[in-house]
Protein backbone atom coordinates (compact mmCIF):
# COMPACT_ATOMS: atom_id res chain seq x y z
CA UNK A 1 0.00 0.00 0.00
CA UNK A 2 1.58 3.95 -0.97
CA UNK A 3 2.18 6.09 1.74
CA UNK A 4 -0.95 8.47 0.48
CA UNK A 5 -3.61 5.77 1.04
CA UNK A 6 -2.16 4.62 4.25
CA UNK A 7 -1.97 8.38 5.42
CA UNK A 8 -5.92 8.75 4.01
CA UNK A 9 -7.17 5.78 5.87
CA UNK A 10 -5.23 6.32 8.97
CA UNK A 11 -6.55 10.18 8.99
CA UNK A 12 -9.97 8.99 8.29
CA UNK A 13 -9.75 6.36 11.47
CA UNK A 14 -8.23 8.67 13.98
CA UNK A 15 -11.18 10.02 15.46
CA UNK A 16 -12.85 6.74 16.17
CA UNK A 17 -9.22 5.27 17.56
CA UNK A 18 -9.67 8.54 20.05
CA UNK A 19 -12.75 7.69 21.07
CA UNK A 20 -11.96 3.83 21.60
CA UNK A 21 -8.46 3.65 22.18
CA UNK A 22 -7.86 6.89 23.87
CA UNK A 23 -5.27 7.90 20.57
CA UNK A 24 -3.86 11.45 20.85
CA UNK A 25 -1.40 11.28 17.98
CA UNK A 26 -0.45 9.23 15.18
CA UNK A 27 2.54 9.17 13.05
CA UNK A 28 3.55 7.09 9.92
CA UNK A 29 7.42 6.22 9.61
CA UNK A 30 9.10 3.54 8.11
CA UNK A 31 9.64 2.59 4.93
CA UNK A 32 5.97 3.41 4.43
CA UNK A 33 6.71 7.06 5.30
CA UNK A 34 9.74 6.82 2.52
CA UNK A 35 8.08 5.23 -0.25
CA UNK A 36 10.54 2.40 -0.64
CA UNK A 37 8.16 -0.22 1.09
CA UNK A 38 7.94 -3.52 -0.59
CA UNK A 39 4.35 -5.68 -0.95
CA UNK A 40 5.54 -8.06 2.07
CA UNK A 41 6.22 -4.61 3.59
CA UNK A 42 4.74 -3.92 7.48
CA UNK A 43 3.34 -0.43 8.39
CA UNK A 44 4.83 1.15 10.92
CA UNK A 45 2.95 3.87 13.18
CA UNK A 46 4.23 5.63 16.13
CA UNK A 47 1.29 6.62 18.59
CA UNK A 48 0.42 8.66 21.53
CA UNK A 49 -2.26 7.93 24.24
CA UNK A 50 -4.33 10.26 26.60
CA UNK A 51 -3.00 8.28 29.70
CA UNK A 52 -1.64 4.34 30.26
CA UNK A 53 -0.82 2.94 27.10
CA UNK A 54 -2.71 -0.39 28.88
CA UNK A 55 -2.70 -3.96 26.77
CA UNK A 56 -6.16 -3.57 25.78
CA UNK A 57 -5.59 -0.33 24.39
CA UNK A 58 -2.19 -0.91 22.36
CA UNK A 59 -3.31 -4.38 21.13
CA UNK A 60 -6.92 -2.71 20.26
CA UNK A 61 -4.87 -0.12 17.82
CA UNK A 62 -2.91 -2.69 16.63
CA UNK A 63 -5.70 -5.04 15.19
CA UNK A 64 -7.68 -2.02 14.63
CA UNK A 65 -4.95 -1.02 12.00
CA UNK A 66 -4.14 -4.43 10.53
CA UNK A 67 -7.54 -5.23 9.85
CA UNK A 68 -8.02 -1.91 8.28
CA UNK A 69 -5.35 -1.54 5.97
CA UNK A 70 -4.46 -5.44 5.44
CA UNK A 71 -1.18 -5.93 6.55
CA UNK A 72 1.31 -6.17 9.65
CA UNK A 73 1.24 -3.20 11.91
CA UNK A 74 4.50 -2.70 13.72
CA UNK A 75 2.34 -0.34 16.80
CA UNK A 76 5.25 1.83 18.92
CA UNK A 77 4.22 4.17 21.48
CA UNK A 78 6.27 7.42 22.09
CA UNK A 79 6.94 6.83 25.31
CA UNK A 80 8.57 3.18 24.65
CA UNK A 81 10.86 4.85 22.21
CA UNK A 82 14.35 4.25 22.86
CA UNK A 83 16.37 6.97 22.38
CA UNK A 84 19.02 6.03 19.80
CA UNK A 85 15.88 5.08 17.33
CA UNK A 86 14.24 8.36 18.32
CA UNK A 87 16.38 10.36 15.69
CA UNK A 88 15.82 7.59 12.51
CA UNK A 89 11.75 7.71 13.56
CA UNK A 90 11.51 11.25 13.41
CA UNK A 91 13.01 12.12 10.07
CA UNK A 92 10.74 10.04 8.31
CA UNK A 93 7.69 9.99 10.37
CA UNK A 94 4.36 11.97 9.23
CA UNK A 95 1.81 12.81 11.88
CA UNK A 96 -0.91 12.39 10.76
Amino acid sequence: MDKQRVLELLARSKPELGVRFGVTRLALFGSTARGTARPDSDVDVLVAFAGPATAERFFGVQFYLEDLLGCNVDLVTEKALLPRFRPFIEQDQVYV
